[in-house]
C-alpha cells in the first residue's frame, strides 16, 4: 500500500480554500477521505499535461476541488502537491489530456 503524503504547499492551498470559501469545519477530513483510494490505487487519477506534466489529479470531496499528486513508485508514496479550485482559470486542469 502506498503512503499518501500531503505536502506543505498543498496544505497551504487547502487552508486558503477553506478560509476563502468558508468550507465546512471537517474539510481536511473530507479531503483525506477522498485521497484514501490512492493507498491502493496510486495511479487512479487522470494525467495532466503542460506545466503539470508528470502529475495526476483526482476530484476532491467537492466537484470543483482538484487534488494534484505525484506517485513515486520506488518510494511507494503518493505526494499531494497542490489543491485547486477547478473553476479557477489557474487550475491545473486547464491543460489536461
Amino acid at each position: 500500500m502506498a503512503r499518501v503524503i500531503i505536502t506543505p504547499r498543498a496544505l497551504d492551498d487547502l487552508d486558503g480554500l477553506i478560509s476563502g470559501l468558508g468550507l465546512a469545519g471537517d474539510a481536511r477530513r473530507r479531503v483525506q477521505k477522498s485521497l484514501g483510494m490512492l493507498e491502493r490505487f496510486p495511479n487512479a487519477g487522470r494525467s495532466l499535461t503542460g506545466r503539470w506534466h508528470g502529475t495526476r489529479f483526482l476530484v476532491g470531496p467537492w466537484p470543483w476541488m482538484i487534488l494534484v499528486y505525484v506517485h513515486d513508485e520506488p518510494d511507494d508514496a503518493v505526494y499531494v502537491v497542490a489543491v485547486h479550485d477547478g473553476r479557477s482559470s489557474g487550475a491545473a486542469t486547464g491543460s489536461r489530456s
